[in-house]
């Protein structure tokens, strides 16, 4: 079909760049940490499935959000793609090149192409240097900027990016308040200019009045840099804010993933629905609105449920959710979700959420 003259074809968005454009790609992920028993002989008597079989693919420029409750994996996830953990089985795949098992120089190289920025400002910046020293060790580990005064130059620049004052290159961490050492952590993050940047909630461990503050910088460093992001969260509102595309987790699966205005205008995953429920509504008019609240708890990643697991908790379960697990498929809306039965228009009114409520 072609495109009027009059009626100019419109930019391609994240959802529709073509494969060629996928920075990274992860192909059935799965890391299960075992279980041992026994003092002088370990023997293996079980597994934590902290991510079992996880596929994401991420486009040039864009940013993922990956969101899920506590536990679900998602920071397993972002250590298996830094490769600071070996995947159980999968594959991951970097600008078209396989790193799941490479080594030594190739894996000092990826480094420099993946940056990591940590959840906890406090316990993820060495208390016994500097600043400077902090931020400039990228440069001594991958030998650049040899100079004392060049490397000097490159790291107050640096802090300075990140709306700290250079003056603070001999200042310990403990000098700073919890918001300016995160600014810190994104400063070593972007210290060797990496291609992708991993943000594993990096605002959850600050105050409410810091956290918008970091996140409006971590979006104008991404158009500066031309960054491509992960953004690992639990707060749905923020990802909202800052994602083009967002992956739902729950117990080391990938239950339902879309660009972000449709999953948030119209979840397909039970799930989905009953986090997006629980975000408060900052509408005096609906205050004291009942929502649904999920049942029971999460079951333990040593022992998931069969089939969907989801289905010991979920409003929606049926016999068969209980005996066939669901594939991950496209359920008309914009979004793929991994559910037999899955929400629709009308559900949202009970859920408080969506266009519906």
């Amino acid at each position: 079909m072609s495109t009027s003259p009059s009626q100019p074809a419109p930019e391609p968005g994240p959802s529709t760049l073509p494969a060629r454009d996928t920075l990274l790609r992860a192909e059935a992920l799965v890391k299960h940490f075992p279980i041992t028993q026994g003092i002088l002989v370990q023997r293996k008597v079980g597994a934590v499935q902290a991510v079992d079989g996880v596929d994401l693919a991420v486009c040039r420029g864009e940013t993922l959000g990956l969101v899920g409750e506590t536990g679900c994996g998602k920071s397993t996830t972002a250590r298996l793609i830094m490769r600071l953990l070996d995947a159980t089985s999968g594959r991951l795949v970097f600008d078209g090149e396989d790193i799941t098992n490479i080594q030594g120089r190739r894996l000092k190289a990826l480094r420099r192409e993946i940056g990591m920025i940590f959840q906890d400002p406090y316990s993820s910046l060495n208390p016994r240097k500097t600043v400077g020293s902090i931020i400039g060790e990228p440069f001594a580990i991958h030998g650049l900027l040899k100079g004392d005064g060049e490397r000097k130059r490159a790291v107050q620049e640096l802090l300075e990016t990140v709306g700290l004052n250079p003056e603070h290159y001999n200042r310990y961490p403990h000098e700073f308040s919890g918001g300016q050492r995160q600014r810190i952590g994104v400063a070593r993050a972007l210290a060797l200019k990496p291609r992708l940047l991993i943000a594993d909630e990096p605002v959850s461990a600050l105050d409410v009045s810091i956290q918008a503050q970091v996140l409006n910088l971590l979006r104008e460093l991404q158009r500066e840099f031309g960054l491509t992001l992960i953004f690992i969260a639990h707060d749905l509102s923020v990802v909202r804010h800052m994602c083009d595309r967002v992956a739902v987790m729950y117990l080391g699966r990938i239950v339902e993933t879309g660009p972000s205005d449709a999953l948030y205008a119209l979840p397909r995953h039970p799930y989905t629905g009953a986090l997006l429920s629980a975000v408060p509504i900052a509408d005096p008019s609906r205050h004291g609105e009942q929502r649904r609240l999920l049942s029971g708890d999460v079951p333990s990643p040593a022992n998931p449920p069969k089939a969907c697991r989801f289905h010991t908790r979920c409003p929606k379960a049926q016999a068969l959710c209980a005996e066939e697990d669901p594939p991950i498929e496209d359920k008309g809306t914009g979004t793929s979700a991994a559910c037999h039965f899955p929400l629709e228009p009308g559900d949202l009114v009970e859920l408080g959420i969506g266009d519906a409520a």
